[in-house]
């Protein structure tokens, strides 16, 4: 229609039904004098997508500067852009907000508000209902693509957050999975996505699941399992019949049931 796709129509619609203020455009310079040029003395943590810095801005306020690594096309602009759009009017106790953007050239980074005290794998195994806003409760469906404890930060009273929303996906709600392109961190994903691209709000929760269980990281290799990673584990343990065996020993059986 006039060289409008279906796709695009239906993404105008979800921008326009969702009345959008939109983010903050901070100045590169701003962002790369508050990191300290992005040196290694500020940054947070390293991830698929891209680094994490903390960063001071001008008026004082701490916030955490993730450089994306996603390239150069006029598509991955217009997916930034919407994206963003989007993501950052995204609002609940359990998500960690993004507060504006930054494009420069092939640059693309995200500001987040600043989480004091690291993230969940270092301290525990915790709540899931972060995940069950973005994918059910919020008017429209998000996959976040990329659910693994070090993107579960703790904010200073402890409470957890969902970070990373640099590969987020919008999911419209007549559909039960997208096709795209694989984007995450291997051994964190389930099968469907990273073998044939199927994409749902299932696989948002599949390596969390996993790892709640049994206690261990999913990247993780475990010298007394013959040096195998958690999901090589389970489907062992599966195909064996004895899957109940990759629950954590520090659990009572007393207060969990197998199916």
């Amino acid at each position: 229609m006039f060289g409008i796709t279906m796709d695009t129509m239906i993404h105008r619609n979800i921008l326009g039904a969702t009345e959008l203020k939109g983010p903050v455009n901070y100045k590169y310079s701003d962002l790369k004098a508050a990191t300290k040029n992005f040196s290694d003395e500020n940054k947070l943590g390293e991830g698929g997508f891209g680094d994490v810095y903390k960063g001071t801005l001008k008026n004082g306020n701490v916030v955490a500067v993730k450089k994306l690594v996603l390239g150069k096309s006029s598509k991955i602009d217009n997916d930034f852009e919407s994206e963003v759009k989007l993501i950052s009017n995204v609002h609940h106790r359990n998500l960690v907000r993004l507060l504006g953007c930054c494009s420069k050239n092939q640059e693309r980074i995200l500001v987040y508000e600043y989480m004091a005290n690291s993230s969940l794998d270092k301290f525990f195994f915790g709540t899931a209902k972060e995940l069950a806003y973005l994918n059910e409760e919020f008017h429209i469906s998000i996959i976040h693509r990329d659910i693994k404890t070090g993107n579960i930060l703790l904010d200073d009273n402890l409470h957890p957050k969902i970070a990373d929303f640099g590969l987020a996906r919008l999911l419209p709600g007549d559909r039960s999975h997208l096709s795209t392109g694989f984007a995450g961190t291997l051994g964190y994903t389930a099968p469907e996505y990273a073998i044939h691209g199927q994409l749902s709000e299932k696989a948002d929760t599949y390596s969390y699941v996993l790892e709640i269980i049994s206690g261990q990281k999913s990247t993780e290799l475990k010298a007394d399992d013959d040096g195998e990673y958690l999901l090589q584990k389970t489907w062992k343990l599966h195909e064996r019949g004895v899957h109940l065996e990759l629950v954590d020993k520090v659990l009572d059986p007393n207060d969990y049931d197998g199916e």
